[in-house]
C-alpha cells in the first residue's frame, strides 16, 4: 500500500466532518459530534479488532465486510442497541455519500457499503408521565433556595416547552423573551429553529432564576442554564438533576413515578397531555420540531386512553348488557337475537 493511500482515509474523514457537514450541508454541530464519535468507534474496532492504527487505515479497508463486523461489534462487544447501531450506519452512510463524488475511482466500494441496511428495531413502548405524575416532580425542587430556583425553572421549561434536552443545554439568555407574549426561541435538528409560547408558571420560575443567577453585565449569548460553575449545563447534566428530583418523588409516590424518567420522557408526556387535551396534531408537531406529522403520529397510536374511547365510541355494544337467566332456553335465543343490536 503506497504512503499516499495510507492518508486518504485520515483527509477525506477530516473535510468531512470540518468542511462538507458544517459548510455544504450546514448540519448542526451536534450532528457533526455524533458523526464524530461514530468514527472514533470505528478507530477503536479497527485497533482493537483488525490491528490497524489510524495512520494505516485506507479507504480500500472500509469494505462492507468490515463494517458489517463493525455493527456486529458494537451490538455484542459494547452492548449497543438497535437503534445505537443504526445511527452509527447513518453517519457511515453520510461519509460514503459524500466519498463517491469526491473519489470516484471508489465508486463501487462506497456503493457496497451503501448497500447496508438498517436492522429493524422492535416496537417499544412510548415512556411518558401522568399529569399527575408530572405534578409530583416538579413540585420537588425546593424554590426556596437558589439551587432549588434553577432546578424548578429547568425542569418546568423542558417539560412545559417540549423540548429536547440538547435543545434546553443551547439556550442563551437572549433566547428568551418576558415581553408579553413570552416566547423562547429553541434551536433543533438542522439549526431549525421555532418560537414556543412561555406560560405564566415555566416564567415566573426563569424570572426569579435569572435573578438569582445572571449578573447585569451577561451578555445574551450567555448560556441561560448553568452549573455552579458558571459553565453551560450538559445534556449529562441535565438528565442527572432530572434523575434525582424523580427519585425524590418516587420516594413519596412509587406507584406514580416509573423506574426510568429521561428527559426525553418529559417531551413524550407533554406531547401525550396535549393529545388528551384535544390539541390538533399540527400544532402539537410544530410545538415539539418535527418535520413529518408521520413522527407526531405516534403519540396517537401510543394513546392507550384515547384508542379506548374511540373503540366505545364505535362499539354496537356500548350500552349495559342484561344477561338473561341461563336456565331458560327462550332466555336465552332471545337474548342471541338481540345481541348487537341498538
Amino acid at each position: 500500500m503506497s504512503k499516499k493511500a495510507k492518508k486518504d482515509f485520515a483527509y477525506h474523514l477530516s473535510r468531512f466532518l470540518s468542511i462538507y457537514l458544517p459548510d455544504q450541508r450546514n448540519v448542526s454541530e451536534n450532528t457533526v459530534l455524533s458523526y464524530k464519535d461514530t468514527f472514533k468507534l470505528i478507530l477503536m474496532f479497527a485497533k482493537e479488532e483488525k490491528k490497524l492504527l489510524s495512520n494505516q487505515l485506507s479507504i480500500s479497508d472500509l469494505t462492507r465486510s468490515f463494517f458489517e463486523e463493525f455493527l456486529l461489534w458494537l451490538k455484542s462487544g459494547r452492548k449497543c442497541g438497535v437503534s445505537t447501531c443504526n445511527q452509527r450506519l447513518g453517519a457511515i452512510r453520510a461519509f460514503f455519500t459524500y466519498l463517491q463524488y469526491e473519489m470516484p475511482e471508489a465508486a463501487m466500494l462506497c456503493q457496497e457499503v451503501l448497500s447496508i441496511r438498517t436492522a429493524k428495531a422492535p416496537e417499544g413502548q412510548l415512556n411518558y408521565l401522568t399529569i399527575d405524575a408530572v405534578k409530583a416532580l416538579l413540585a420537588q425542587p425546593d424554590i426556596n433556595t437558589k439551587t432549588g430556583r434553577r432546578d424548578a425553572a429547568l425542569l418546568s421549561l423542558l417539560y412545559d416547552s417540549g423540548a429536547r434536552v440538547q435543545e434546553i443545554a443551547d439556550l442563551t439568555i437572549g433566547d428568551v423573551r418576558f415581553r408579553s407574549p413570552a416566547t423562547v426561541k429553541l434551536t433543533g435538528k438542522g439549526n431549525k429553529t421555532r418560537i414556543v409560547p412561555l406560560l405564566s408558571g415555566p416564567e415566573s420560575l426563569l424570572k426569579a432564576y435569572i435573578n438569582d443567577y445572571m449578573p447585569e453585565h451577561i451578555n445574551s449569548t450567555h448560556p441561560l442554564f448553568c452549573n455552579r460553575s458558571g459553565e453551560k449545563f450538559t445534556r449529562a447534566g441535565i438528565a442527572y438533576t432530572l434523575k434525582k428530583y424523580a427519585d425524590m418523588a418516587r420516594n413519596t409516590n412509587p406507584d406514580l413515578i416509573p423506574t426510568k424518567v429521561t428527559p426525553h420522557c418529559l417531551r413524550h408526556s407533554k406531547a401525550m397531555h396535549l393529545l388528551q387535551a384535544d390539541v390538533n396534531l399540527i400544532y402539537i408537531r410544530d410545538l415539539l420540531g418535527h418535520s413529518d406529522i408521520k413522527t407526531t403520529e405516534i403519540y396517537a397510536r401510543a394513546d392507550t386512553i384515547l384508542k379506548r374511547q374511540a373503540l366505545e365510541k364505535a362499539s354496537p355494544l356500548n350500552k349495559p348488557l342484561q344477561y338473561p337467566s341461563w336456565t331458560d332456553d327462550d332466555d336465552l335465543m332471545n337474548w342471541l337475537n338481540s345481541f348487537g343490536k341498538r
